[in-house]
């Protein structure tokens, strides 16, 4: 039987970045699966680039254990690597690569444990899927979402294995990702004061996005479960301008509110709206052209899972983990639970303390203990 260090191997081998094709890695876990007998189904981007993968071993019509990851990794362009980036190097009890933590290690345990499954007798399904694009925003889930909302049973349960340390985590923030686009008045910069400078209204709006900001941490909810226990709001990219001679008529701020689950992000943009709204009341007393349009681009929902709910105690059982605790980045659980109804958490080998850095890696001690889980989760499966 194949080891989960071989799988690891070849699933680093393979440069899955986001919004890059996954094809060649899905083609090998989709061979390594069917080779055992498993039935997979793909589940393919619009353009064919892509695609999520969903397999299950047991028994159909019951419902089982689904375990989630994602295929892509993060770039690796300007950062500086000692190690290769797509080839699986073994030094000491580290394993380094891109993905060995974020999060191809537990895929490797995952598929291993699929491995297995096919020569025991499992009284409920065990449900794999891989999804792509999870690093911008869970683009290609939302679609394998789609068909699992018409299968004739759905996972009792949800792990999706990003890295915790095999930590119990049972939640995390949602996120809305938006565009602000302020538009103004061009003119020759000598002439300035006759325009009306887009930048200078970003950098208002900027300032607007603070204030409320500053709102939140003072009179916000808080969880204290939660590195940063409060919503937040940050503007991460501004462009705009052409030339320092002409005074610039639009300039985009990409920005993002990452919510507790309990604050809605729909109410803080409306108040955001209003904010922006009075921006452009003024500038249009002189300018009539002066806009600020906001557009979402991309969403998906935090996780809250209750401590005392059955998923919670059924994985620690499986991890040894008793200590629960928040994630500060996001998954797709959110999104399992809001469509689908599954109870979710995040457990996974690794720290995330490495993820998306150079050099990255996952400790063999780790990848023992996540294959340790994946083999009491089976046994389960046969009770």
């Amino acid at each position: 039987m194949i080891e989960s260090i071989a799988i690891l191997e070849r699933l680093v081998s393979f440069p899955t970045i986001s919004r890059t094709p996954n094809t060649k890695l899905i083609g090998y876990v989709r061979s390594l699966l069917e080779g055992q007998g498993i039935a997979t189904r793909l589940v393919p981007s619009t353009d064919g680039e892509n695609a999520n993968l969903h397999a299950l071993v047991g028994p159909e019509g019951k419902s089982g254990v689904m375990l989630s990851g994602h295929s892509d990794v993060v770039p690796v362009q300007g950062q500086q690597w000692i190690k290769q980036a797509f080839t699986l190097t073994r030094e000491n009890d580290k394993l380094f690569g891109r993905g060995t933590a974020d999060m191809k290690g537990f895929l490797a345990c995952a598929l291993r444990a699929m491995l297995i499954a096919t020569r025991t007798d499992l009284k409920v399904p065990l449900h794999f899927a891989l999804s792509y694009d999870e690093e911008i925003g869970c683009v290609g889930v939302r679609r394998m979402l789609d068909m699992l909302a018409s299968a004739p049973s759905r996972p009792a349960f949800c792990i999706v294995g990003e890295p915790t340390e095999l930590r119990v985590a049972t939640g995390h923030k949602g996120k809305t990702a938006l565009r602000a686009t302020c538009l103004g008045e061009p003119v020759h910069s000598a002439l300035a004061p006759r325009g009306f400078n887009a930048i200078h209204l970003a950098c208002d709006f900027i300032d607007a996005l603070r204030q409320q900001q500053s709102g939140i941490e003072r009179d916000g909810a808080r969880d204290d479960d939660y590195d940063v226990p409060f919503t937040t709001i940050h503007a991460g990219v501004i462009t705009g301008g052409t030339a320092l001679n002409i005074v610039p008529d639009r300039c985009t701020v990409e920005f993002e509110i990452r919510n507790l689950p309990c604050d809605s992000p729909d109410e803080i943009l409306h108040r955001i709206e209003d904010a922006a709204a009075r921006l452009v009341a003024t500038a249009r007393a002189s300018f009539p052209g002066a806009d600020i349009r906001i557009e979402a681009t991309n969403a998906y929902p935090g996780l809250e899972t209750s401590p005392g709910e059955e998923i919670v105690a059924f994985v620690q059982s499986l991890s040894g983990e008793r200590q629960k605790y928040k994630v500060p980045f996001g998954t797709e659980g959110g999104l399992f639970r809001q469509r689908l109804g599954i109870p979710t958490v995040v457990c996974g080998p690794g720290s995330m303390d490495q993820g998306h850095k150079p050099d990255e890696f996952i400790t063999l001690e780790q990848m023992r203990r996540c294959d340790a889980m994946m083999d009491r989760l089976l046994e389960k499966l046969t009770w």
